[in-house]
């Protein structure tokens, strides 16, 4: 819980500060799995994914699809965000999810996603403690290690028209000691009370968090 916290955090500070909510916002999340960031986000947005193995929920709406054929027109949507799901893409296929988001995109594209060498290493650490333990890895875990991490080069050539931004999120020990709490269901159900009662508490405390060396990279385009 804490983890996908920690990721979608930032991603909709982005968000807040680029767009006027109050006149509404046309929101696309891709690869959003069945709840995306509407965990965080009470606003409706469409979330689509290549399959969904537990039935979407709200304020989601729900289309299947692949990032790299988005069946949306250009310019649809006000905000598009790819959160983790970079690293799940073969390196060949990357360049074509950047582009169909940007094309749906009217105004702002946010990717987040592990970054890096040094990202990587930290997640295959990780899987080899689930496994000595004799602890079942989780399914992204395992995904994590079938292509290497894409890296801020992703973003060194960019269509005209749009300008990059980029700022770290979770440092790689944050990470590390975050995910090593989550393997327990105590330490996951005081989490999940304290976003349900303190969120702002616990957004400041993460964000303490966003710092180098980083364990994910967030990258905000903006059409200029």
């Amino acid at each position: 819980m804490l983890n996908r916290a920690a990721r979608y955090f930032p991603i909709l500070r982005e968000i807040r500060k680029r767009l006027d909510l109050r006149n509404g916002c046309r929101v696309l999340e891709v690869g959003s799995g069945p709840i995306g960031l509407g965990e965080f986000w009470p606003h409706p947005f469409v979330g689509c994914d290549v399959s969904f193995p537990e039935r979407p929920r709200a304020p989601m709406c729900a289309v299947r699809c692949s990032g790299a054929g988005l069946p949306f027109a250009d310019q649809s949507f006000d905000v598009v965000v790819v959160s983790d799901v970079m690293e799940h893409v073969p390196p060949d296929g990357r360049e074509v999810v950047i582009s169909e988001a940007l094309r749906v995109s009217r105004a702002v594209a946010v990717f987040g996603y592990p970054c890096g060498p040094s990202a990587h290493a930290l997640d295959q650490k990780l899987r080899e403690q689930y496994l000595i333990r004799a602890m079942t890895p989780p399914i992204w875990l395992n995904e994590h290690m079938m292509y290497p991490f894409p890296d801020a080069e992703l973003f060194s050539e960019i269509p005209a028209g749009w300008k990059v931004k980029s700022v770290p999120n979770e440092s790689l020990d944050f990470h590390y000691r975050m995910m090593q709490m989550e393997k327990y269901r105590p330490w996951d159900y005081l989490f999940r009370l304290g976003l349900l009662v303190i969120p702002r508490v616990i957004e400041k405390l993460l964000r303490r968090a966003d710092r180098e060396p980083c364990y994910r990279r967030i990258f905000v385009l903006s059409r200029q």
